[in-house]
């Protein structure tokens, strides 16, 4: 059997192994790219994009729905669900050119596809051919990992790989956690028109700040979404209307549409890791803080990683894998202002540390700053004041974490982003001249009330009368 020879071999064609390859070789490196599956992986064909694209259209049924409030009369919006997944479909086909293979080769990089498995420590078989490289990068991603429900196997449910090709809008949609994914899904079906139930084992949204949480709850129930946290199936089951889930006391949801969004699990499995010295387990690849596996001539990344699973994160371990393998500089990963988003409406985003998770480090050296979309002009404008800022900081104003919901909230969570891993402190964000009216104004206002106490002390007022009495 012959083996090729080239610089760089990248296993899996999603967001941070095309980056990796597209970099690499137009910097002339000899790069192998291998795909089992579709170009652009999880985030493109499943994920972000699509998800995304049907969160548009559910906003636009719900602007429509609620223009009386700004004094425009429509008609209830009509919804073709069959046109509303064809507008999903077109918008991932209009953003696959950017993924896709002949792009890829077009920049150097020669695209192999089929499965991959090790079969050595630096070299990868495809197909019955072998590919030798000085360095390897797994970016295989992950998969949904439904839950051990009693009954699933022999039930039929959508995940986000399969609920985009569903052109039946759901009478009733049963959705099976409570993450980002649920609830997103939730939303965007319950705005379209399908009655929703949402049910979650644990807590609502575990990861982000409960107080924020719980106000998107509201939400959420004002929409007309049914849901139960910290309850238990039992059992799931096919029925003549569609599916039935049952909890552990005994009241049964019938529903025509079950979507399972609890739990991924790393693409692990026919990899042959272990024949390349690799240590792995269900929750991913073992690696360093550069990113390296156990064997120091392949390196991981994203999803497979066993870290945070965002499209964002797997960019950002590109970068790092980049610095390293092709510049030798030992990059290594800093997750301190690490952001994720949830896109319901309003958007719920965080970076850095809850309040919890400071307190736990911290004890009470902390301030925690708040402003409240209601106490926006521009929020006032649009009649959309359901929302909150909320900052953790230290006492001497360092910022620790933020978190916000309101519209937008992706984009204004970057300002707090970049000042946890700059150490901008909030003395910073409150000098700053924000354009009015805008959203962003509720950051520079939150910071400023960091120094409230300080202005309208007794000490402050001594000071003033002293400097008045002087002319």
């Amino acid at each position: 059997m012959s083996t090729r020879e080239v610089d760089l071999c990248i296993i899996g064609a999603g967001s941070g192994g095309l980056s990796v390859a597209s970099v690499a070789a137009q910097l002339g490196v000899r790069t192998v790219l291998v795909e089992r599956g579709k170009m652009g992986g999880d985030c493109l064909n499943y994920g972000c994009v699509p998800s995304k694209s049907l969160l548009a259209a559910a906003k636009a049924a719900d602007a429509a729905r609620h223009a009386a409030r700004l004094g425009i009369g429509l008609p209830p919006p009509s919804v073709d669900f069959a046109a509303v997944m064809r507008h999903v479909h077109g918008v991932i086909d209009a953003i696959a050119p950017n993924d896709s293979e002949s792009r890829m080769t077009g920049l150097g990089v020669e695209v192999v596809r089929g499965e991959a498995r090790f079969a050595g420590p630096q070299e990868i078989e495809v197909d019955g051919a072998r590919i030798r490289a000085r360095r390897i990068v797994v970016a295989t991603g992950s998969s949904p990992a439904p839950p051990p429900i009693p009954g699933l196997e022999e039930t039929p449910y959508l995940t986000n790989e399969t609920v985009f090709d569903n052109e039946v809008l759901p009478e009733h949609l049963l959705v099976v956690g409570g993450g980002p994914i649920g609830l997103e899904m939730a939303q965007a079906h319950r705005l379209l028109g399908a009655r929703v139930t949402v049910l979650e084992a644990a807590r609502l949204l575990g990861k982000d700040d409960p107080e924020l949480v719980e106000l998107l709850r509201l939400r959420l129930r004002a929409d007309g979404i049914a849901i139960r946290d910290g309850v238990k199936i039992v059992r799931v089951e096919r029925t003549p209307g569609g599916v039935a889930a049952t909890l552990e006391d005994g009241e049964r949801i019938d529903a025509t549409h079950l979507l399972v969004a609890a739990g991924r699990r790393a693409n692990v499995e026919g990899l042959a890791l272990e024949r390349a010295g690799i240590a792995y387990s269900e929750k991913g690849i073992e690696v360093d803080a550069r990113l390296r596996t156990t064997n120091g001539k392949v390196y991981a990344i994203g999803d497979v990683a066993g870290g945070p699973q965002f499209t964002h994160v797997a960019g950002y371990h590109a970068g790092i894998v980049i610095r390293n393998v092709l510049f030798r500089w030992p990059a290594k990963v800093d997750y301190r202002a690490l952001p994720w988003v949830t896109y319901t409406t309003p958007e719920l985003a965080h970076v850095g540390l809850t309040e919890e998770a400071a307190r736990a480090r911290e004890g009470d050296r902390l301030t925690i700053l708040r402003w409240p979309l209601s106490e926006n002009d521009r929020a006032q404008t649009e009649r959309s004041t359901q929302g909150l800022l909320k900052v953790v900081a230290n006492r001497r104003g360092k910022v620790l974490g933020a978190s916000i919901l309101a519209p937008n909230a992706g984009e204004l969570i970057q300002l707090w982003c970049l000042a946890i891993q700059e150490g901008v402190g909030v003395k910073a964000i409150a000098g700053m001249i924000a354009p009015y009216p805008t959203l962003g104004e509720i950051s520079k206002r939150a910071a400023g009330t960091f120094f409230l106490p300080m202005l309208f002390s007794g000490r402050a007022k001594r000071l003033v009368r002293f400097l008045a009495k002087l002319g």
